[in-house]
């Protein structure tokens, strides 16, 4: 497996990419590297460069540019984190080859930015001091349609000493209120810092651990967390800020609001664009589940339809 920067998984980017534009090599180079922009700013801020998500979700998608020197000196990282020849993505930057550019959907990207920059306030943010063993999630419908509230249970083992807490961040639906949002430690683990954005649907909190762990030592917490701001729910979806070993997403609904279809779904990235890969089978008990192993990045959830 390369890390950053192995010739063999160096992907080709140059000039010549449609209309010379700087996001759709970049957006291209970090494909071609598997890598989440979590990833990359992790490997960036090792280097000794600090960029906001938010400024590398724009970059990728045309909805800015690298302006100042301190940005190109940033690019130019990212040629070498991603792999790349050099000036093939400060080039295009420098030679001012805007072009027009194809943009994903405005709605995608906003509800994406305003939480990760709610990301860069908290320290140790990124999660890098733990390794994620195994994920579980479990959401509750009610006969209202509206999912009331997620059980979260994580194994996690250290990576280094003195490793304490977990970051966790929350996108809403549009009528999500992130103040009013509550969440619970409830095994292992109590509720931190707690930082609600005051314009968009997303929240990012802390989960303060018992113990103070040491490099290789796990920690099993569970957490609950609810939105009496929800509304009518029709899905749930994962990112994966770490490779998990393994991923448990459950739904469970209400006698009285069982809906018609239930399908799994995966994304590469919160960006781009959804593929359904199956559908789902109500059990007796209104519950579906989606299992998963060894998940490096992306997106995975579970969608349902009443009509």
């Amino acid at each position: 497996m390369g890390g950053p920067g192995d010739p063999a998984r160096r992907p080709r980017i140059d000039g010549g990419l449609p209309g010379g534009l700087f996001h759709v090599a970049l957006r291209a180079a970090i494909r071609e590297r598997g890598l989440t922009l979590e990833r990359l700013r992790f490997h960036l801020a090792r280097r000794g460069v600090s960029v906001g998500l938010s400024s590398l979700s724009n970059w990728q998608n045309g909805h800015s540019r690298p302006e100042t020197a301190a940005s190109l000196n940033a690019v130019r990282e990212l040629e070498r984190v991603l792999g790349v020849r050099p000036e093939s993505l400060a080039g295009l930057v420098a030679t001012g080859g805007r072009g027009q550019a194809a943009r994903v959907p405005a709605a995608r990207c906003a509800d994406i930015a305003p939480v990760a920059d709610l990301l860069d306030d908290l320290l140790s943010s990124h999660n890098e001091d733990v390794e994620v063993i195994s994920v579980q999630h479990k959401v509750t419908v009610d006969a209202e349609r509206c999912g009331t509230s997620l059980w979260s249970q994580l194994l996690v083992r250290a990576v280094r000493d003195d490793v304490d807490r977990y970051v966790v961040r929350y996108y809403g639906n549009p009528s999500c209120v992130p103040g009013l949002v509550v969440a619970r430690g409830l095994t292992n683990c109590r509720t931190g810092r707690f930082v609600p954005h005051p314009s968009a649907p997303g929240l990012v909190y802390e989960l303060v651990f018992d113990h103070v762990l040491r490099a290789g030592e796990t920690w099993v917490f569970e957490s609950e967390l609810v939105d009496p701001t929800a509304g009518v729910s029709t899905e749930f979806a994962y990112g994966f800020r770490n490779p998990t070993r393994q991923f448990l997403l459950q739904v469970r609904f209400d006698p009285r609001a069982v809906p018609l279809r239930c399908y799994s779904f995966a994304q590469q990235d919160l960006e781009d664009e959804r593929h359904t890969t199956g559908d789902l089978r109500l059990g007796e008990h209104h519950a579906v589940h989606l299992v998963a192993e060894a998940v490096d990045s992306g997106v995975l959830g579970i969608g349902w339809r009443w009509t």
